[in-house]
């Protein structure tokens, strides 16, 4: 076995994360530090740069730490992000213009609104492969540069620059050398056309954003950049894997194959479906992608649907309403009960997204009697999280024009039994588990080792891919279109 190791950076919604990967795939160590949310007004969601990268660090050290081994046996580093958030920072400081603006904010949506009743949805559909939304990056750039003072003649002269966070820690772990993002990331800006692969002129000139203050986009296993100046490991690290989360969940699961798909449940719930070559354009409100592009070869796309909040409606559980201490309870206070009896909550607590794209929607419990009890919530909570995912799933076979055979599911909710068994029954296909739930990291770790020759093709990789548990379908039929039926008419309250 080798003494060397890749180090897989998953920066998150609502912590940073560092894992130490062996060459037979296995987690060595892990380490996580979680960063405060901001909640400026209703709808607005923010992060400090500085938290993001004082937790990264912070989680950096600690896994080496846990693993027992020097930054000197790290081969390679690969790292993988919460996707549309974007900041905009000083090109000789480093230091944030103003506070990331995350992805779950929607303190955009005029802006967007503006722009469809101009008629350019259409347009920038066929250029980004994604719908009109305050979801991307490009009207949460454009929101910095005009309410920032002096920012946007500050991005013109070039003393700016903006990026994903992906980009961001580049920068940072590069001592301010690289200004770069990868392929995956880049497509979720609403900037970057899927299909020439660079920043469209339109685009910019539509959102007001210079191109100048916007990073090169690069192959995902590309050689990024090299450590520099960080005192806790050596300089000269190559950073040989960058990929947006959800793409990497899917390379982790090792969906290489067209027509392969998995669900991450994550802070919200992502499913992602490769479909090879092709960009197909959905019919449905689906995103079409860009799931990686390997040096050397051509780009690798994906149908894309995501629910804003999964993991998210369970910590509102826990901290908002207290019907329990840790997440991990919800599935035994759940399990208490046989049904919800009746109780429907639809967590659009941020807007609902594909395919229903109503970011002015907002969550609804109902169904409530006196024998209603926190069970009966925490049950029905576990069951949107599983029923969201049936429209996303139902409308990714419409546009691929043939039912899914199965779903590869990851993130840390996918660890419930019952939550997994839940989604089995409701799609009406089996859910595979793998080993290492952690398939988001995993899949920058892969990234990273093809980039660096630590493993040397996708083959290779796939030896390394194990199941824990398949959850095969028990409800029938006709139980499952009664249960949906319930779930439509929950959707239309909100």
């Amino acid at each position: 076995m080798s003494s060397s190791f890749i180090m897989a950076i998953d920066q998150g919604t609502t912590s940073s994360r560092t894992c130490i990967i062996n060459q037979a795939g296995g987690l060595v160590a892990e380490a996580r530090e979680t960063f405060k949310q901001i909640f400026p007004k209703p709808g607005w969601v923010e992060h400090d740069p500085e938290d993001i990268w004082y937790s990264t660090q912070r989680s950096m050290r600690m896994a080496l730490e846990k693993a027992g081994i020097k930054g000197s046996q790290i081969q390679a580093i690969g790292i993988t992000n919460q996707r549309e958030t974007v900041m905009v920072w000083d090109s000789k400081s480093g230091k944030a213009i103003y506070n990331a603006i995350v992805w779950q904010c929607r303190r955009t949506q005029d802006l967007c609104e503006k722009l469809k009743k101009a008629k350019k949805e259409k347009q920038i559909t066929a250029k980004t492969g994604l719908v009109l939304d305050p979801y991307f990056s490009a009207s949460k750039i454009q929101w910095i540069l005009k309410h920032v003072p002096q920012a946007m003649k500050r991005a013109r002269a070039g003393e700016l620059l903006a990026g994903t966070v992906d980009t961001f820690l580049l920068w940072k772990l590069t001592g301010g050398h690289s200004h770069k993002t990868d392929v995956s990331n880049a497509s979720r800006t609403m900037l970057m056309n899927i299909h020439t692969g660079w920043w469209d002129e339109e685009l910019m000139k539509l959102f007001g954003v210079p191109d100048r203050i916007l990073p090169e986009i690069c192959p995902s296993n590309a050689e990024f950049g090299r450590t520099a100046g960080l005192g806790f490991m050596p300089d000269g690290i190559p950073i040989t894997g960058m990929i947006g989360d959800q793409q990497a969940a899917l390379f982790g699961q090792t969906c290489y194959e067209v027509g392969e798909s998995k669900c991450t449940f994550g802070t919200g719930s992502f499913l992602l479906l490769n479909t090879g070559k092709k960009a197909v354009k959905s019919k449905n409100k689906l995103l079409t992608t860009i799931a990686w592009k390997l040096k050397n070869e051509e780009m690798t796309y994906a149908l894309e649907g995501g629910a804003f909040v999964c993991g998210a409606a369970v910590q509102w559980l826990r901290d908002g309403l207290g019907l329990f201490q840790h997440s991990a309870d919800v599935e035994a206070l759940a399990k208490t009960v046989q049904s919800s009896e009746g109780v429907e909550f639809v967590p659009a607590l941020t807007g609902l997204g594909a395919p229903h794209w109503k970011p002015e929607a907002r969550g609804v419990i109902c169904g409530l009697t006196r024998g209603s009890t926190k069970a009966h919530i925490a049950r029905a909570t576990l069951e949107a999280m599983a029923l969201q995912n049936v429209d996303i799933l139902v409308t990714m076979q419409k546009d691929l024009g043939k039912k899914l055979k199965g779903i590869k599911v990851d993130g840390g909710a996918a660890a419930n039994d019952l939550l997994m068994q839940l989604q089995a029954d409701y799609c009406g296909v089996n859910v595979v588990r793998p080993q290492n739930l952690e398939t988001t990291a995993l899949g920058a770790a892969f990234m990273a080792g093809l980039g660096s020759g630590f493993w040397k093709d996708l083959k290779e990789i796939k030896r390394v891919w194990k199941v824990n548990k398949e959850f095969k379908v028990k409800m029938t039929l006709k139980d499952r279109k009664t249960r949906m039926i319930r779930w439509q008419e929950a959707l239309e309250r909100v």
